[in-house]
């Protein structure tokens, strides 16, 4: 799978979005070693504490999938669905690619006409908390 078709799938995956409440529209694409993709979209609620972002939808469906190998993810986002600048991954899923990915896992911020930033998780969460931290 290519960056450029994940992107697509992300851009495709953010037509499903929930969100009444805000009208940001965000989508998200993973790809697993396996070669498998799982897409997400963001889900809102009233409350907004149970809000879910894209990022973390993809990765739930994947993981209670059984996949636990990561390659890279597309995330894209903007209001009333289009759109209009980067749409980086929030803090939380921030953590939850650190849970189960890398440091060179591969982030593809998308911006207009499906163009892209290639970033890597060590560079958007320096300094993490990772697992690792708990065996030592």
């Amino acid at each position: 799978m290519t960056n450029t078709e994940l992107v697509l799938k992300a851009i495709d995956a953010m037509k499903n979005s929930y969100s009444p409440y805000s009208n940001f529209k965000v989508g998200a694409s993973l790809l697993t070693e396996s070669g498998k993709v799982y897409t997400g979209c963001n889900i809102e609620n009233v409350a907004f504490g149970p809000t879910v972002c894209a990022e973390r939808v993809a990765f739930f469906k994947a993981i209670s999938e059984g996949e636990k190998n990561f390659s890279k993810i597309a995330v894209v986002g903007g209001k009333d669905g289009v759109i209009s600048s980067s749409t980086p991954p929030c803090g939380v899923c921030r953590q939850v690619m650190r849970e189960f990915c890398n440091d060179n896992f591969e982030i593809l911020i998308v911006r207009e006409n499906a163009n892209y930033d290639k970033v890597l998780l060590k560079d958007l969460l320096p300094h993490s908390f990772k697992p690792e931290i708990l065996t030592k």
